[in-house]
């Protein structure tokens, strides 16, 4: 084992194999939801189920492999969360495009984060963004999430009166909904890995043993990839009307990234004295490559996952976390089975439950500048409400330039900001 020591630098990081190992099981068990979820969710704008799930594993595998054995991060990656639900709700349902043009404005948005990646366009597009616009967009994707959740599970339903209403809050699924919704808020307070896997197992077994639904099986074949597989249509992601849908996935996966890497960069000691930080770049080139993969292969943005916290708190400091947590979604390759058979409230349990913590962006905008958190507030209350993450962002940043200049503030609004105002404006006015 002494390789791995070597290329790692496990030692030297003040860790050991055992506890990498360990820190990679906690940080699969925090994320292996999106096995389930996320084919769930593609599925519904037409992606076969099967493939979805399949393809959701490799780009896990793919992404966590190169964000360990080539960046050396503890980090781990896999299809992201909101972005997978503005693919199916956003672009295929919402716009009416053939899901394989969103999976080619999947590809599109990878690999204009892969130059951006390779260039020093990285830095200047991180810090030319507002603070509140991205604190206030990953609070919208949280609400977003939230809605889905709710209206998969039945909690939520459409009235003409009101727009949405309260659905049959006695139902045995709405109940199941609220019990698994629960129980992963208390595992989570508890600090038990996989709080959210095993609220998603707990209320399924309790839907099959009541016959709310069907389980198909657990064990089975690797579903085939051929329903997916380089099924994307580029040429129809490279026209105006996408143009705003590949911005979006663009800037979603680009901020969550960054977000994310910075966020643990400084508890997994990748800062060094000088306060920069560690391997950074080959990180986010590690997410773009996934994401490329991903689409490839026949699933939304792949990116890097903040639940990778959970084993760095568990004492993972190396890649070899996530080479761990790479192995791992390889062995899930055969419970294709058990996925499918997962019911709406259980994964709308668990939607809702990673919305919340989407929602902890905004206690950080700054609430003492009206210019700063409008904008931010109303970009937020807009995804849900008009069902789309790429109207907020467009929203936002057309409201945060205008509020800037009006006040006298034009300074603030940045080119980057103005540039993506302005593009907002074109699509609204021509699209």
């Amino acid at each position: 084992m002494q390789w791995l020591d070597n290329h790692f630098g496990i030692t030297a990081k003040g860790s050991s194999i055992r506890t990498e190992f360990l820190a990679g099981f906690a940080t699969f068990l925090t994320m292996a939801y999106i096995i389930v979820v996320n084919p769930a969710i593609l599925s519904e704008g037409g992606l076969d189920f099967g493939a979805v799930f399949v393809a959701t594993i490799i780009a896990a595998i793919v992404g966590s492999s190169i964000m360990g054995f080539w960046a050396n991060w503890p980090v781990a990656m896999a299809p992201g969360m909101g972005l997978n639900a503005f693919f199916t709700f956003g672009v295929v349902l919402g716009m009416k495009q053939p899901w394989e043009v969103a999976l080619g404005a999947v590809f599109v948005s990878g690999v204009l984060f892969l130059i951006l990646s390779l260039t020093g366009l990285r830095e200047w597009v991180i810090n030319s963004i507002p603070k509140s616009l991205k604190l206030g967009i990953g609070a919208g994707i949280g609400m977003f999430l939230a809605i889905i959740g709710l209206k998969n599970a039945g909690v939520v339903v459409d009235s003409p009166a009101t727009l949405v209403g309260l659905g049959d809050f006695v139902s045995l699924p709405v109940m199941l909904f609220m019990v698994g919704f629960i129980i992963m808020v208390v595992l989570d307070k508890l600090r038990v890995p996989g709080g959210i896997v095993i609220g998603i197992i707990a209320v399924s077994i309790v839907g099959w043993l009541t016959g709310t639904t069907d389980l198909a099986g657990v064990v089975g074949p690797v579903p085939s990839l051929e329903p997916t597989l380089f099924k994307l249509d580029i040429q129809g992601a490279l026209t105006a009307a996408m143009v705003g849908v590949v911005f979006a996935l663009l800037f979603v996966d680009f901020f969550d990234t960054a977000g994310t890497l910075t966020s643990v960069a400084n508890i997994a000691g990748k800062i060094g004295e000088d306060g920069k930080i560690e391997n950074i770049g080959r990180a986010v080139v590690s997410d773009s490559i996934a994401t490329i993969v991903g689409a490839l292969f026949g699933t939304s943005n792949t990116t890097s996952y903040i639940e990778s916290a959970a084993g760095i708190k568990e004492g993972g400091r190396t890649g070899l976390t996530a080479v761990v947590v790479a192995v791992f979604f390889f062995l899930c390759l055969g419970f294709a089975p058990l996925a499918k058979s997962i019911p709406a409230y259980a994964t709308g349990a668990a939607l809702v439950f990673v919305a919340t913590h989407f929602m902890r962006n905004m206690l950080d905008i700054d609430w003492d500048d009206v210019t700063e958190y409008s904008p931010a507030v109303l970009a937020a209350i807009l995804m849900p409400l008009t069902f789309s993450i790429a109207n907020g962002i467009a929203i936002g940043f057309i409201t945060y330039a205008l509020v800037k200049i009006a006040s006298g503030r034009a300074a603030d609004a940045n080119p980057a900001v103005l540039l993506v105002a302005v593009l907002g404006v074109l699509h609204y006015a021509f699209g």
